[in-house]
């Protein structure tokens, strides 16, 4: 049965050291008990107190860490089922398919698309995680051979994927110092051989098998190794075996604690079309996946993916937003335009994307609403005509160009009189969509 936070608290050292990097001992406790932290993260814990709280405490799903140095990647210790709940917190993976069965030269190729597969949105950057090398040819020297090129080359941390355990220990000691994921492929774990490798090597492991019953029998076996760092997988599923599965095992781990299913789930797309491919990888990363592997990697094909994982893994308690003041579009000239917007990301980038197909340099002046959009700002009082007044104030925009004229968007075009009163600007009102930019700045703006 769980415990509670105050449960918790009653075993802690009760110091307040900071050293699990919260301010007291009872916040630990209650992250704690809400699965967000674990008592190996309290340095000062004695052993009596660990054994007293066992597993009691624990998050009820494991923390998974793969990769070494800045390319670690960490998975699991999800705490909710729904992220309006609170949030998830350890973005899905994906990971480009890399067989060893291509030659040398059709390996370097892959992994330099792997290694090229970044994209910028709404300000950030988001990449292809991993590589996932697939031992294809059955020789476990040619595994080991083309993973060390595929982590050269890529530059990412590896999944190595094989039905052989020879194969996984003799890719995993290779690379052991990069600390790749082993994945038993079809059940191969029974035998105990890859855990075995896997608990020597000191390796995350992902146990593959069919069904419920073989899943939980080949975790329990890996528990009862020593392992703690492991993933699951159903193997080779259809796309409504495989929600059925991602969804029954969250649920299991998150609502009922059952520790065997308490680990983040991998899963391999396994649709030939492209299309169908990305749709299935994308269903896998909204519903609970820790890990999705895809056999893609033309860029249209891959940003899809990104895209939905960046939506589902963004805080929705905590408004994505850039930094509000003058953004410089191109080279303005004492002509520019200056544009007004708010600093909620997706306004800002709608805006900041139109003003950059309209080929004519300007300014953006970014007000701070706490990262609302336009609408939103005005009608809570962030957007009003002596907020635009004092960021303009700020800006230093009147050196920069050689007019007092602002662009202000349509939507709150009411503000107009305001600004100018406050400003001492004249206002020019925009469109009221971001789409009609370009076609107002061509036509309509005149300094």
């Amino acid at each position: 049965m769980a415990l509670s936070g105050l449960e918790i608290y009653k075993h802690l050292p009760k110091t307040n050291c900071k050293e699990c990097g919260l301010a007291t001992c009872l916040a630990f406790a209650m992250k704690v008990a809400a699965g967000q932290a674990a008592l190996d993260e309290c340095p000062p814990l004695s052993d009596e107190a660990k054994a007293a709280l066992g597993e009691a405490s624990a998050p009820p799903q494991q923390l998974v860490k793969i990769g070494a140095g800045d390319k670690t990647i960490e998975l699991g210790q999800e705490t909710v089922l729904f992220r309006h709940e609170e949030r998830f917190h350890h973005p899905t993976a994906v990971a480009v398919r890399v067989s060893d069965e291509l030659d040398n030269a059709a390996v370097e190729a892959r992994c330099q698309e792997v290694a090229g597969l970044k994209f910028e949105r709404v300000g950030t950057t988001t990449m292809v995680d991993m590589a996932a090398v697939y031992n294809d040819s059955g020789s476990a020297e040619r595994f080991a051979e083309v993973a060390q090129v595929a982590s050269k080359v890529s530059g990412k941390t590896l999944a190595l994927v094989s039905s052989q355990a020879e194969s996984l220990r003799a890719a995993g000691q290779v690379l052991a110092a990069e600390r790749p994921l082993l994945w038993a492929l079809d059940g191969s774990a029974e035998d105990g051989q890859a855990i075995e490798a896997a608990k020597e090597l000191s390796l995350p492991l992902c146990l593959e098998a069919t069904g419920f019953d073989g899943i939980v029998a080949l975790a329990e076996k890996a528990r009862e190794a020593g392992l703690k760092e492991l993933m699951l997988s159903p193997g080779k599923v259809d796309g409504a075996a495989a929600i059925e599965f991602l969804t029954q095992s969250r649920r299991a781990a998150i609502m009922k604690k059952f520790r065997p299913l308490g680990y983040p789930i991998a899963m391999q797309v396994l649709a030939d079309d492209p299309l169908q491919a990305v749709v299935e990888a994308c269903w896998y990363v909204l519903k609970y996946a820790g890990l999705v592997v895809v056999d893609l990697a033309r860029p249209e094909h891959i940003l899809g993916i990104l895209c939905a994982r960046q939506d589902i893994y963004t805080n929705p308690q905590v408004p994505v937003q850039v930094e509000p003041g003058v953004h410089v579009i191109g080279e303005p000239g004492p002509d520019a335009p200056v544009l007004v917007t708010t600093n909620f990301a997706l306004s800002y980038y709608s805006v900041e994307s139109e003003v950059e197909a309209s080929r004519m340099p300007g300014y953006i002046l970014s007000i701070d609403t706490e990262g609302t959009s336009v609408l939103t700002a005005w009608a809570a009082d962030k957007l009003t005509d002596e907020t635009i007044a004092q960021a303009l104030a700020n800006s230093g925009l009147e050196s920069k160009v050689g007019h007092k004229k602002l662009v202000l968007p349509g939507l709150v075009a009411v503000l107009s009189a305001g600004v100018k009163e406050e400003s001492g600007w004249d206002v020019q009102v925009g469109p009221k969509e971001a789409s009609g930019i370009v076609s107002f700045l061509k036509t309509q703006w005149k300094p």
